[in-house]
């Protein structure tokens, strides 16, 4: 009877990282309720800059917010940051806080900005740029509804 030939292990799997900048986004939902009002104005000037997004009793909006970060795939994971662990952030540091919430009054590090979409992303950039760990942030968008929306890419960009 032959000999049967020995069996070989098979070769460790040779991993090949990928290089290249890439851009992720997560996307999270929120309600809340705010007033467009500058108080250093009259009324007759802020129903002429606002319109009825400056009624005294509030207005609300569904709004959606997507955060993205840019950053070369960790080689071990493939990844810039776990999108579960981006959620999280998120949640923590801008949902969680205005979720429900009148903007003007409730939210403390909106304390003292007239909360329009422009102004929304940038302190919600403010509030999450000391918090990412890896990438770096790239884009904090804000629908207020599914055709108005704000974008912004940061202090640095012109």
């Amino acid at each position: 009877m032959p000999k049967k030939a020995a069996k070989s292990k098979p070769a460790a799997p040779v991993l090949r990282p990928m290089k290249g900048v890439v851009t992720i986004t997560r996307q999270v939902h929120f309600n809340s309720a705010h007033r467009l009002w500058n108080p250093t104005k009259s009324q007759a000037w802020n129903e002429k800059q606002f319109g009825l997004c400056t009624n005294p009793h509030w207005h609300g909006h569904n709004y959606v917010l997507e955060v993205s970060l840019r950053g070369q795939p960790d080689p071990d994971t493939g990844c810039i940051m776990d999108l579960g662990d981006l959620k999280d952030l998120l949640n923590t540091h801008v949902v969680d806080k205005c979720d429900h919430r009148n903007l003007n009054d409730q939210v403390d590090f909106l304390r003292g900005i007239i909360p329009s979409t422009e102004n929304l992303v940038i302190a919600f950039w403010n509030e999450l740029q000391p918090h990412i760990p890896a990438g770096r942030l790239y884009c904090v968008k804000l629908y207020e509804t599914p055709r108005n929306f704000a974008e912004y890419h940061g202090p640095d960009v012109s």
